[in-house]
């Protein structure tokens, strides 16, 4: 589920960005408040569909006269020309939201489109998909909740609950195991230790070190291969992560990697197309 509150701030921020304190004066111009329509916002393409909510908030903040029906689930894989909402009520109000409505359907649905895409083909391997925090900045919690819609799961949400040492953390201190043995005084006993390597040095340090989990950053297959067998039966979780996308996701669903991590999930993927048609016209 998405946050409602979260969703009520970002919806009546984007209106504001459209819209001014000014309104729709191409809409308002044309188009008397006594005219009442249906409309139905329709797939262009096959998709997951993201953001129901959000659209249909959109029309609520605009109109509370006006009803938004979502016609498919959150999540469910559309096919072309799927009828994904039907929108009753002042089309001057429909025409004012169309933009804003389709907008945040076209990136959040282009998320997890491209999430389940991936998602579907590590499932099959026992591997998790990871998101990232590279991500459009305060609206990082939708676009991770993209991810979630489509199959993937959610790294951490910010520096603030979970544990990455990185490698500049490591220059800053020195090593591997000075950076481990830091954060160990500093978190709480139930947080897990990650390390991130690029080396089979750095990964001996990490294993050497007591961590949990190891992220191998920019490592090819075959050397992700080979640092699967060194950590076989020492109880390390091991992600893997650096440059993978879905045309080249297959080389690394490699028998013992337990999570990938894909930056490209949100900064990556293209948004889907949808169109908003105006079908019913009455006064």
């Amino acid at each position: 589920m998405i946050d409602k509150i979260l969703v009520e701030e970002v919806v009546k921020e984007a209106l504001k960005e459209d819209l001014s304190t000014v309104g729709d004066i191409t809409t308002e111009g044309i188009i008397s408040r006594g005219i009442y329509g249906r409309a139905e916002i329709i797939a262009g393409e096959p998709m997951v569909v993201c953001g129901l909510p959000l659209a249909q908030e959109v029309f609520n903040q605009l109109d509370p006269q006006v009803h938004a029906i979502a016609r498919v689930n959150e999540g469910e894989s559309l096919d072309e020309n799927s009828l994904v909402m039907e929108i009753k009520g002042r089309v001057a109000s429909i025409l004012k939201g169309e933009r804003t409505a389709l907008n945040f359907l076209g990136w959040l649905s282009g998320i997890a489109t491209y999430t389940r895409t991936i998602a579907r083909k590590a499932e099959e391997k026992g591997i998790l998909i990871l998101d990232t925090r590279k991500t459009t900045p305060t609206l990082r919690m939708l676009e991770k909740y993209a991810v979630r819609i489509g199959g993937g799961r959610n790294h951490r949400f910010g520096l603030y609950d979970a544990v990455l040492i990185k490698d500049n953390h490591i220059r800053a201190v020195g090593s591997i195991s000075e950076a481990v043995r830091r954060v160990k005084k500093s978190v709480p006993h139930y947080l897990k230790i990650e390390v991130e390597v690029s080396n089979f040095q750095e990964l001996r340090e990490a294993i050497d070190s007591g961590v949990d989990i190891v992220m191998l950053d920019n490592m090819s297959p075959e050397e992700v291969r080979r640092a699967v067998s060194m950590l076989k039966r020492k109880g390390i979780l091991i992600e893997v992560s650096g440059g993978i996308r879905a045309e080249n996701i297959e080389d690394y669903l490699i028998e013992g990697v337990n999570y990938i991590s894909i930056g490209a999930l949100t900064h990556g993927s293209r948004w889907v197309n949808l169109s908003l048609e105006v079908k019913e016209v009455w006064r």
